[in-house]
C-alpha cells in the first residue's frame, strides 16, 4: 500500500487534479483530473517526479483501469504566450475537469494557487501529489501524456532533443536554440536564457 491518503473529506466525490510542462521551453501544458474509488491504492503510487519512466507507465495503466473517472486537458503553446503558463495550467485543469463523466464535488488542486470552477468546489495542497492518491494519479496522467506528445513531435524536430528532454531547458536543448533558433512548438514568451529575435526552423 502507498503511504498517500485516500482522501481530503469523508463521503463526497473528489477529483485530484496536477499538471505537467509548466517549466518547459515548449510545447503545451497538459493536466489530468482523476476519480479514484477510496479503496483504490497502489504500492507505487506517489508524486510522478519521483517516479522512474517504467513505473510511471505501469500507474498509468492502473489508473486508467481502476479509476470512476479521469480526463486530459490541454492549454496550447498559443494560448501559453497569449495569457501565461501560470493562467494556462488553470485551463487545462478546468478542460480535464469539463471531460470528466462523472461530476465531483470538490477538486483537489496540486499547488497554492487555482481559478475556480465553476459550481464545484477546491482545495488547494502544496505538494499534493505526494499526500493524495487522486492529485498523485493525475500527476501520473498528466506526466505520461505530456511526456509522449513531446516523444511524437520529437521526429519532426529531432535536433531539440525532446525525446529525452521533454522540452525541459536542458543544456542541449537551449544550446539547439541557440544555434538553429526556434520551432513552433517553442514558448516565445519564455525566457530561454538567449536572444529570441530569431526565426522559427
Amino acid at each position: 500500500m502507498s503511504q498517500l491518503k485516500a482522501c481530503y473529506k469523508d463521503a463526497i466525490t473528489e477529483a485530484g487534479l496536477d499538471e505537467a510542462g509548466r517549466g518547459c521551453l515548449a510545447g503545451p501544458v497538459v493536466a489530468a483530473a482523476v476519480i479514484l474509488p477510496a479503496d483504490a491504492d497502489h504500492p507505487l503510487l506517489n508524486d510522478s517526479k519521483k517516479l522512474s519512466h517504467k513505473h510511471r507507465l505501469l500507474l498509468r495503466a492502473w489508473v486508467m483501469e481502476n479509476a470512476l473517472a479521469w480526463a486530459i486537458g490541454m492549454a496550447s503553446v498559443e494560448e501559453i504566450d497569449r495569457i501565461n503558463i501560470l493562467n494556462a495550467s488553470f485551463l487545462a485543469m478546468h478542460r480535464a475537469v469539463d471531460q470528466l463523466n462523472t461530476k465531483p464535488s470538490l477538486l483537489l488542486v496540486d499547488g497554492n494557487r487555482f481559478n475556480k470552477y465553476p459550481q464545484i468546489a477546491h482545495q488547494c495542497i502544496i505538494g499534493g501529489d505526494g499526500k493524495y492518491r487522486s492529485i498523485a494519479a493525475a500527476s501520473v496522467l498528466a506526466k505520461t501524456e505530456r511526456d509522449h506528445l513531446m516523444e511524437q513531435l520529437h521526429h519532426d524536430f529531432p535536433e531539440y532533443d525532446w525525446v529525452q528532454n521533454k522540452g525541459y531547458p536542458t543544456k542541449k536543448h537551449k544550446s539547439s536554440i541557440a544555434h538553429i533558433g526556434i520551432c513552433p512548438h517553442h514558448r516565445r514568451s519564455f525566457n530561454m536564457g538567449i536572444q529570441l529575435d530569431i526565426d522559427f526552423v
